[in-house]
């Protein structure tokens, strides 16, 4: 499986960018039989949906959920699980609550662990309260775990108070 972290504050034109290299890098894995696998949620797992989609390659996404049953998530993240939803082939339940930041740290790190390769939307910046993205990249790399980073020319993040 592949997997896809990123910084989540990546503007709508990095976005594009982003999704464009993402299909064209996962056309090679398809082509092996590989599956992506993505946890729910809006900006970058629905860029990398879409370009598994493109790519042919089998996606799996990942929904929050407590006791079984799906989690609540913000307006925003729901949309995006639905369109994730009608791109995937399979859907994983995991325990975690989508509104706390070191559980979806802990999720992350757990579908991590289920995979041969990361694909990691990153500028280099070390990670702060709103973005795990190096700490990620460092489990996946101390857990032995394939890391490509992916941070196209011209990339950007939105500046902090565009950032809700």
């Amino acid at each position: 499986m592949i997997v896809v972290v990123g910084h989540p504050d990546l503007t709508a034109p990095t976005l594009a960018m982003v999704e464009d290299e993402l299909r064209r890098r996962l056309a090679g894995f398809a082509r092996v039989g590989r599956a992506g696998l993505v946890r729910a949620g809006q900006g970058l797992p629905v860029v990398f949906g879409r370009a598994a989609r493109a790519a042919g390659l089998t996606l799996v996404t990942v929904v929050p959920s407590k006791n079984g049953v799906p989690e609540v998530m913000d307006a925003g993240d729901r949309r995006a699980a639905g369109e994730l939803l009608l791109l995937s082939e399979q859907v994983r339940l995991l325990e975690y609550d989508p509104s706390d930041r070191g559980a979806c740290v802990v999720a992350d790190e757990s579908l991590l662990s289920s995979c041969a390769r990361l694909l990691a939307v990153w500028d280099g910046s070390p990670s702060s309260g709103r973005d795990a993205t190096a700490h990620l990249v460092a489990f996946a790399r101390g857990s032995g775990i394939g890391v490509e980073v992916l941070w196209p020319d011209g990339a950007s993040r939105m500046a902090l108070e565009e950032v809700s």
